[in-house]
């Protein structure tokens, strides 16, 4: 057998024989596996499904009768920051067994991309709210009631995905005992106060 090459490919060769064989060296340090729970929003079709679930809820808002083109633009723009809000920064972990707990503590906003910050897929999910608050102010005929309404659903869910608030646990939600801080349970236990 020849000897392990440092490429990630190694030949082997058999004795008595011209036939040589390439196994790849299954071998390698590192996250090999990507994380299932967040790999699915980087994909198009995924981009291509908030506009559609856009356009559905004004299509659904829109056919109520007593709800005007104003109120269902903010209705719109309203559940739309919260189904984001509670998909991508209310929910932790995974529910995957693949990562040997790797992501247990974190957000899938904080999972995407193993974290990274400005990727196409978090640049992608911050403009939409944007151009969905542009939108909804646009058609409420800036108002300045509706103004305020829509800008709230703006702003929290554009300070949940900024960088400044990657990890960062707000009043105690999401914290997960554990993730960096001691639980003051454990911290009795041992006697430290």
């Amino acid at each position: 057998m020849a000897p392990a090459s440092s490429s990630s490919v190694t030949t082997m060769k058999r004795r008595m024989s011209n036939l040589a064989a390439k196994v790849p060296n299954t071998m390698q340090v590192g996250h090999t596996q990507i994380n299932p729970n967040s790999q699915w929003v980087n994909s198009r079709g995924a981009w291509v499904a908030h506009i559609i679930y856009i356009m559905f809820l004004k299509y659904i808002f829109g056919i109520i009768p007593w709800i005007s083109t104003e109120t269902s633009w903010t209705l719109t723009n309203w559940v739309y920051n919260i189904s984001q809000y509670i998909m991508f920064h209310a929910m932790i972990g995974t529910p995957f067994e693949v990562d040997q707990g790797a992501y247990d503590g974190l957000t899938m906003w904080e999972q995407i991309d193993q974290g990274a910050q400005f990727t196409p897929t978090k640049k992608f999910l911050t403009v939409l709210p944007i151009f969905l608050f542009l939108l909804s102010t646009h058609y409420t005929h800036y108002d300045v009631f509706t103004f305020w309404i829509n800008i709230a659903g703006l702003l929290v869910i554009l300070i949940a995905k900024l960088p400044l608030m990657h990890r960062v646990r707000l009043f105690g939600i999401n914290f997960v005992a554990g993730d960096g801080e001691e639980d003051d349970a454990t911290s009795h236990s041992n006697g430290n106060h």
